[in-house]
């Protein structure tokens, strides 16, 4: 087990269904992730850097990139009607367990964070 498992071990079960599919989905798109720590909280990593973390909080769960530039990126390339669902600010994106995020989305935050680890310029622009 690692830091991700045991958090999830952690969580109700329903909120553990959503935030493992998201974890799910994340190692399906990017198969070489490790487990570790970032920020402290349990987050998946690539190539040694913070790829993402998904957390429980009181009122939703949020979905941290570790990058201040990604869920902006992401919205910009959603259909005005997702772009406008979806909660987002500098560094996080939100959602409540009975609106999970679809998978193209979460796909999307992993190749734009992918991206930024990949050309470290990309973080500037």
């Amino acid at each position: 087990m690692g830091t991700v498992d045991d958090y999830l071990e952690s969580l109700d079960p329903d909120d553990r269904a959503v935030v493992s599919h998201v974890f799910d989905v994340v190692r399906e798109a990017v198969p070489d992730v490790e487990q570790g720590m970032s920020y402290g909280m349990p987050a998946l990593k690539y190539r040694d850097k913070a790829l993402i973390a998904v957390m429980r909080t009181r009122k939703h769960i949020g979905v941290y990139p570790f990058s201040g530039r990604v869920p902006e990126v992401v919205a910009e390339g959603l259909p005005a009607a997702e772009r406008e669902a979806l909660a987002y600010d500098k560094g996080t994106i939100r959602f409540q367990p009975d609106h999970p995020l679809p998978d193209d989305t979460i796909r999307a935050i992993v190749a734009a964070r992918v991206a930024e680890i990949e050309d470290p310029a990309l973080r500037k622009g």
